[in-house]
């Protein structure tokens, strides 16, 4: 008997995995909280849109968090 039809339709379930740790470079120090502070309360003063100087504020959080940032030792 076959599974067409049944439970699940005989579709297989994907379950994505997670990037590898330290992929993507966090600010856990908060070494550039205050440019992110600056950010926000820049979106808020412009309604919730991204204007201008909200980018050039997002880019200068995200270059700071870059600069920063420390890849995981590789073990061999």
């Amino acid at each position: 008997m076959s599974s067409f039809g049944g439970p699940g339709g005989g579709q297989k379930i994907y379950k994505p995995s997670p990037p590898e740790r330290g992929s993507f470079p966090l600010d856990h120090d908060g070494e550039c909280k205050s440019l992110m502070i600056s950010y926000l309360q820049c979106i808020r003063q412009h309604r919730g849109t991204n204007d201008n100087d909200c980018r050039h504020l997002s880019k200068s959080y995200l270059s700071c968090r870059m600069e920063r940032y420390v890849p995981p030792a590789l073990f061999y």
